[in-house]
């Protein structure tokens, strides 16, 4: 039966081929780990190498499309993680991995675990920002926690040199890596706030593996950091490394090197300020000194304005008005008395020699009558004027406030205000009342409250 059955004939390439299929479909992805032997990476970037443990070995290429997305380059000796799909080399029948991701074996469970503890404490609202605390303005103390011999303390130390060294520095020594790690961490974040002898706190170290940064992705350092009520600044490994830590303190930094920057002053940027808060300082009290001087000229030229002697001076010019004018009124009225007199005698004249005699007489005693009558209506009313404006010169008149028991002191026909007018030898006149006194100044002191 079997040889009168018509058999499909392969060849080899056929052969080869169908089987890629096969495999391609049945194992088109997993997951599997390894070491890396045999590597190779040629000039068109696409790596080869084999997969192998204790007891077999596999061809593997990963082209150089997925190698750009790797985070190291793999070594021989290296145990790795790879995501694959299994396929053949036709040309020589040999099957082999296409791996589409590679990373250090042992990560990918890591990752996870950083995945779920960067979700739970998102969710509680460790990562919120409104709960993140500003930095200082002006960092005279920084703490650093970190392995006192590690490269992270020689990086920050040799940055603040260069940028601030009046910065003072309190290192707290912790081991950074390793099982018990995490707990000294904590151990000295709490410290530091115990203490509250620094104005910021760096927490960090050098790269390293996901393995050696794992004790700051511990979730006790995360409440610890959300806890501190210094600021916390992360600095842990290089740029494309990421922790928790670095999600829940206050402010991340990409390197050691980068936090001690963020945290510093330069101190050239410092010179700068202080050149531009000088030139403001200068600007600012030359217009003060100058606002000064015109207030000064102002006041002094209203004191003048208001002198006494110049208040007296204008209350004698008003009084000696007023009295020409009360004279030019009286003579003013006397003309025009002597005017109607003349005017009466050339009418009686004309007139009868006794009636006109006699009206005129009358007549002529009425006016005089009323004249006098008006002169001393006119007089009194000038006196009152007078008295009054007399009054008001009198009531600023230094002469009165002399006569309340004040003096003036004068000093080269001067009027002294200030005791910094005098000094010992001088000779000072000063005037009361009723009268002047001489003197010659033997001694100068000032109010204690001056």
């Amino acid at each position: 039966m079997l040889q009168n059955q018509i058999q499909k004939v392969y060849t080899v390439s056929l052969l080869n081929k169908e089987i890629r299929y096969l495999l391609e479909q049945n194992f088109f992805s997993l997951q599997l780990t390894g070491e890396i032997s045999n590597f190779i990476s040629p000039s068109s970037g696409h790596w080869y190498f084999s997969l192998k443990d204790d007891n077999a070995q596999i061809r593997a290429a990963m082209w150089r499309g997925n190698n750009r997305s790797a985070t190291f380059k793999p070594k021989n000796g290296d145990q790795v993680l790879v995501r694959a799909r299994v396929s053949l080399y036709e040309p020589r029948g040999d099957y082999q991995l296409i791996v589409e991701h590679i990373e250090p074996a042992g990560e990918g469970q890591l990752k996870q675990q950083f995945d779920a503890l960067k979700m739970q404490l998102a969710g509680e609202g460790l990562f919120a920002s409104e709960f993140k605390k500003p930095l200082p303005n002006n960092i005279r103390r920084l703490g650093v926690i970190t392995s006192p011999t590690g490269a992270a303390i020689k990086d920050i130390l040799t940055v603040l040199e260069k940028r601030a060294p009046q910065l003072e520095v309190v290192i707290y020594p912790a081991l950074v890596q390793g099982n018990e790690a995490h707990l000294q961490l904590i151990e000295q974040l709490q410290l530091a706030n115990q203490r509250n002898e620094v104005d910021v706190i760096i927490l960090g170290r050098g790269g390293g593996s996901m393995e050696d940064l794992w004790c700051f992705n511990h979730e006790m350092l995360a409440r610890a950091i959300f806890a501190s009520q210094l600021p916390v600044v992360s600095a842990v490994g290089h740029e494309i490394d990421t922790t928790i830590s670095d999600y829940v303190a206050d402010l991340r930094a990409a390197t050691p090197s980068q936090a001690a920057e963020i945290v510093s002053p330069d101190k050239n940027h410092l010179a700068q300020n202080i050149d531009v808060l000088q030139n403001r300082l200068h600007h600012f009290m030359t217009k003060r000194l100058q606002n000064a001087a015109h207030s000064y000229q102002v006041l002094e030229q209203r004191l003048l304005r208001y002198h006494p002697s110049n208040q007296l001076n204008q209350q004698s010019q008003l009084r000696d008005e007023l009295e020409m004018r009360l004279l030019n009124g009286i003579q003013r009225k006397l003309e025009q008395a002597k005017y109607a007199q003349h005017t009466l005698q050339n009418r009686l004249e004309k007139a009868t020699p006794e009636k006109r005699l006699s009206h005129a007489q009358q007549q002529l005693h009425n006016l005089v009558s009323r004249l006098q009558s008006s002169q001393a209506k006119q007089l009194e009313s000038a006196e009152k004027q007078l008295a009054v404006l007399a009054a008001k010169l009198n009531a600023t008149s230094p002469l009165a406030v002399l006569a309340r028991g004040y003096s003036m002191t004068q000093k080269d026909s001067s009027v002294v205000t200030s005791i910094s007018q005098i000094t010992e030898g001088d000779k000072i006149v000063t005037q009361f009342a009723d009268g002047t006194v001489t003197s010659k100044v033997s001694h100068v002191s000032a109010n204690d409250d001056q």
